[in-house]
């Protein structure tokens, strides 16, 4: 059966918001979770015993946990703090920058979607590294994944993101502490104080972006759950949620009620559209313009 994966918390939250979150997916339907930092290295309300200590929490509820690792490293502290998640020696890590890959010198690993494997030649090569799965990039569509899984490595699994706000870009500014005026090493943890991002509208006051920290992301919250029988029909593994700050029990409970065939995918998307903190989109899903949202073929 198609699992279900909560993907790493990309906010930052206060510790006791965090610590409380993970214990209530301690609980939840998902089978994998990835824990860590992977968007900015100021981030230290939880450290890494903290983390080490909720992945002990969730492993012992029967989760599969990730470690992942940062998607931009900006200084030798970075790799210093890489070095030590890659050796942890306990739970399985997410490589989401080339370096972390070669850090982990041929151990297992799983390929995250910023190593952005668009061919089925780059995926072989992460294969004969040591990745035992991959996560499609966000821009690719259900086509180039349909030619993706028809010549994946043997032994090599597929995850889709598949819920979320989506991480479309990294700087080596912070737009969050730029929209305060204040300079990127004296940000005053800007960031906390917008648990689902910052929205960015236009001229216009439409929607455009969600800042957070140096990271950008869709405004949109990319849906794919009325598209579970098409992920589960192209012999996908694992359908990746993203965390929001709320609702996101219900949220789990609607995918894993989508996959079992308890609710219909179509119905499974509906619940979840009032739970968002904005409209969806499935654009990408269609080979269409990201901010797009489709029904077609949806069951």
């Amino acid at each position: 059966m198609l699992k279900l994966a909560l993907g790493p918390l990309l906010y930052y939250w206060p510790r006791a918001k965090v610590m409380q979150f993970y214990e209530d997916i301690a609980d939840s339907a998902v089978d994998i979770v990835y824990l860590g930092e992977t968007v900015c290295s100021r981030r230290h309300e939880l450290r890494a015993a903290d983390w080490l200590a909720v992945a002990e929490l969730l492993q012992g509820s029967g989760k599969e946990v990730v470690m992942s690792t940062l998607a931009l490293i900006e200084s030798s502290a970075d790799v210093g703090a890489q070095r030590k998640l890659v050796a942890n020696g306990r739970f399985q890590v997410e490589a989401n920058d080339m370096g972390a890959v070669q850090m982990l010198d041929g151990q297992p690993f799983i390929a995250g979607p910023h190593l952005n494997v668009y061919n089925p030649p780059t995926l072989s090569l992460l294969h004969g590294l040591g990745a035992k799965r991959w996560v499609m990039p966000l821009e690719m569509g259900r086509a180039g994944l349909a030619h993706m899984q028809r010549e994946r490595p043997q032994g090599m699994e597929t995850e889709v993101f598949a819920f979320g706000r989506m991480p479309l870009a990294f700087s080596a500014r912070c737009f969050t502490a730029r929209n305060r005026n204040l300079p990127k090493d004296d940000c005053r943890f800007s960031c906390i104080d917008h648990p689902d991002g910052m929205m960015m509208q236009t001229r216009e006051k439409q929607q455009f972006l969600v800042l957070n920290g140096i990271q950008s992301q869709s405004a949109l919250v990319y849906n794919l759950a009325a598209e579970m029988a098409q992920i589960a029909e192209l012999g996908v593994d694992v359908a990746r949620l993203s965390p929001q700050a709320t609702h996101m029990k219900q949220i789990i409970a609607a995918f894993d009620a989508a996959r079992t065939g308890t609710l219909a995918p179509r119905q499974a998307a509906q619940a979840i559209s009032p739970l968002l903190p904005s409209a969806t989109c499935n654009g990408y899903w269609y080979g269409k313009p990201g901010l797009e949202y489709s029904m077609e073929n949806a069951a």
